[in-house]
């Protein structure tokens, strides 16, 4: 794959996680308000730790979001795979939205679930994308970082 398509899939990958990272939390901060003003409580839950509880998710989920599009966009700006924490990061968000995504059809809709499933498409392209490539070297040799290692019995030692 080019680095003008990886680049730019990974550039559209940040866009909508920080598109969908304020969506995620301007919805919490409304449900926090409804619980809010309707004074509801669930099984003799104080509304106020409702209210709260919907803020911090807002807030946290939120910011994962971003930092995943961080990561994202830094990706494509460097045109680098990104670090092991940043792999393990989209590699959460990614299967984040794919539960999500599959929960979301019955409640919410298909068009939940397409919108779901475009950002997870988005996150594995670029994962993928900036995955080891035939002839890039993975580690081992001189361009790797360290010395070669050989196969098989060593040698003797002369004597």
């Amino acid at each position: 794959m080019g680095a003008v398509v990886r680049r730019t899939v990974a550039f559209v990958a940040a866009l909508v996680l920080f598109v969908e990272a304020a969506g995620v939390a301007l919805v919490n901060v409304v449900l926090a308000e409804v619980v809010r003003n309707q004074d509801m409580s669930l099984a003799g839950l104080e509304p106020a730790a409702m209210t709260g509880g919907a803020w911090v998710m807002g807030g946290i989920l939120g910011l994962c979001l971003v930092l995943c599009g961080v990561v994202l966009l830094l990706a494509g700006v460097r045109d680098r795979i990104p670090g092991r924490i940043g792999r393990i990061a989209l590699i959460v968000c990614a299967v984040g939205h794919g539960v999500l995504g599959a929960v979301a059809v019955g409640p919410v809709g298909w068009t939940a679930f397409a919108c779901l499933m475009v950002t997870l498409a988005l996150i594995v392209l670029t994962l993928v994308a900036y995955g080891p490539e035939k002839g890039r070297p993975t580690g081992g040799g001189p361009t790797g970082g360290g010395p070669a290692q050989e196969s098989g019995p060593a040698a003797p030692a002369a004597a």
